[in-house]
């Protein structure tokens, strides 16, 4: 039997470890802190009565386990490693609170409680039932490894979330591009994908081990603003007009930025036409389609109104060309034919 001298601190780390686990439930999840100093109270409490009675929690004491003082110790012992794995998550989430770590660091807190609680649980079955750990630990890496093959394809994708979260390559609500051109809004990240709000408002569930292996481009980074390149050919004319007519497409827009300055490049000229390049800035790549839209409905308004003519693609010019020329070539060799005939 338990003597006396244990059966009083035992009785009360039983009733300090349950009325923990109402306190805990009664402050609710929106009062991170609260919980946390109620954890760390009743965890100390629990730890001061255990000491004052003699009891180490972390050792194994065949000598008190008979009888109701064997189910109280037990229970305190459960409770006394239970509450330890609760201070700590609280612990963890308080950091990740005061240094505003991002929502998607609740994959790494995910991450960090499993690993707690894991802990937690071989120190119980080790401390608390006397079961050997290692012999325990090596027939579970036996069925990891199975579980391992079986979920390759999921294991890849935690990893691979965990790789991206802990390289900070986007953040909730930054825009990305993926190199297969997809691309959207960082809605939520979990375990296994990515979701994107595009710019259709459609809703893309990508997974992270393919975030991982494309690459990401992330167009939020350092702001949002982007550079857009709209490319037109005019008619030929004096190039300083040009000039003159497409700065004040570019001005006249409401869409785009303004400051930086929009550039406008005359790359090259020929008989036929002036490539000229637009350069702006918009926003957010949300605005990209809008801006581009009403950036080409000016440039046919100005140039109508200026008497510019658009010119054709100079790849349908070449084309023009070569037929031209195959073309004479059909006519002399059917005149040399002629001759000779």
């Amino acid at each position: 039997m338990l003597n006396e001298d244990h059966m009083m601190p035992l009785v009360l780390t039983n009733i300090l470890g349950i009325a923990g686990i109402v306190v805990w439930h009664l402050q609710g999840s929106n009062r991170p802190t609260g919980r946390l100093i109620a954890q760390i109270l009743f965890f100390i409490g629990m730890s001061f009565t255990l000491y004052l009675g003699g009891i180490a929690p972390h050792r194994v004491d065949g000598a008190q386990l008979r009888g109701l003082g064997a189910l109280l110790s037990i229970s305190a012992r459960i409770l006394w490693w239970t509450h330890l794995a609760w201070a700590i998550i609280g612990l963890v989430h308080i950091y990740m609170l005061l240094n505003r770590r991002p929502r998607e660091a609740h994959l790494i807190q995910d991450m960090a409680v499993g690993v707690i609680y894991l802990g937690v649980v071989l120190s119980i079955i080790g401390f608390v039932f006397g079961v050997p750990v290692g012999t325990l630990v090596a027939t579970s890496g036996v069925v990891a490894i199975i579980f391992g093959l079986a979920l390759q394809n999921t294991l890849g994708d935690v990893f691979s979330g965990i790789a991206l979260t802990l390289g900070r390559a986007y953040a909730i609500g930054d825009w990305i591009q993926l190199k297969d051109g997809t691309e959207g809004r960082v809605v939520e990240t979990n375990w296994r994908s990515t979701n994107l709000l595009t710019g259709g408002y459609n809703v893309v569930v990508v997974p992270n081990s393919i975030l991982a292996r494309q690459g990401v481009t992330n167009l939020s980074r350092p702001d949002e603003t982007h550079q857009i390149t709209l490319t037109v050919r005019i008619a030929t004319t004096t190039p300083n007009f040009v000039e003159q007519v497409m700065r004040s497409v570019l001005d006249a827009s409401t869409r785009i930025v303004q400051d930086p300055s929009p550039i406008v490049a005359l790359n090259s000229i020929d008989a036929a036409a002036i490539e000229v390049e637009l350069l702006f800035r918009v926003e957010s790549p949300a605005g990209w389609t809008a801006a581009r839209n009403e950036v080409i409905d000016l440039l046919y308004s100005q140039c109508k109104a200026n008497g510019l003519s658009l010119a054709a693609p100079a790849e349908s010019l070449v084309f023009d060309s070569a037929a031209i020329s195959g073309e004479h070539s059909a006519r002399a060799i059917e005149a040399h034919s002629s001759r000779a005939g």
